[in-house]
């Protein structure tokens, strides 16, 4: 037991399922190294599994079989969380910081995550182009700033599937010259987790489909 760790919430196993070994795994790993190696901060360990872990791992079910980036990977929140969850997808996580994407190859290695390729690049050098099925991101930036380089990434026909705060409906708002630009369509924010998590809690997602 890791001092100061949040207790597995119930919601664990019912989230993870028959992947919720490889689930303990990676949270154990993240709580031990996250701190030293500037993934988490300092007070993140009360909240480590309800705030971040299931936070991720409730966005899985969106997924479909396919290539899926996950923008800005950092700690492998989501990507690495929804990778052992969705083996069944690909998942590409781009990450420009070589720290963080060591930290990423090596959790891929010890989990033994076959559906995991890192690339170290920006989004926008990451060349690419327009080969994913879908785009995640957690935490990088406004809506008006993070369509610009994620939109280009997906295929035509493709889905942007974007972890937001409570305020992604300003961001909206605030990003309608470049929703139009990057031609998406089915814009929508869904809310996840009610009932299963906190209500402070929920994941927020942004969800639009490239034309």
């Amino acid at each position: 037991m890791i001092d100061g760790l949040e207790p597995e919430p119930a919601a664990a196993a019912e989230l993870f399922g028959p992947h919720l070994e490889k689930g303990r795994a990676f949270t154990t790993a993240l709580a031990r190294h996250g701190e030293e190696l500037g993934l988490i901060g300092p007070l993140e360990l009360p909240r480590l599994w309800t705030r971040h872990v299931l936070n991720s791992a409730l966005v899985a079910p969106l997924l479909r079989p396919g290539r899926v980036g996950d923008v800005g990977s950092g700690a492998g929140l989501p990507g690495l969380v929804l990778a052992i969850m969705r083996p069944d997808v690909e998942f590409t996580l781009i990450e420009p910081m070589e720290r963080r994407v060591a930290w990423l190859e090596r959790q891929a290695e010890e989990l033994e995550l076959a559906n995991v390729t890192v690339i170290r690049a920006r989004a926008e050098e990451s060349k690419l182009g327009d080969s994913l099925d879908q785009v995640t991101a957690r935490a990088v930036s406004a809506l008006r700033t993070l369509i610009p380089v994620t939109a280009p990434l997906l295929r035509a026909g493709g889905e942007l599937v974007l972890m937001k705060g409570a305020g992604v409906d300003g961001e909206i708002g605030s990003a309608e010259k470049v929703i139009r630009k990057y031609k998406l369509s089915d814009v929508e924010v869904l809310v996840l987790g009610e009932g299963v998590v906190p209500d402070s809690e929920v994941t927020r997602v942004f969800r639009a489909k490239v034309d």
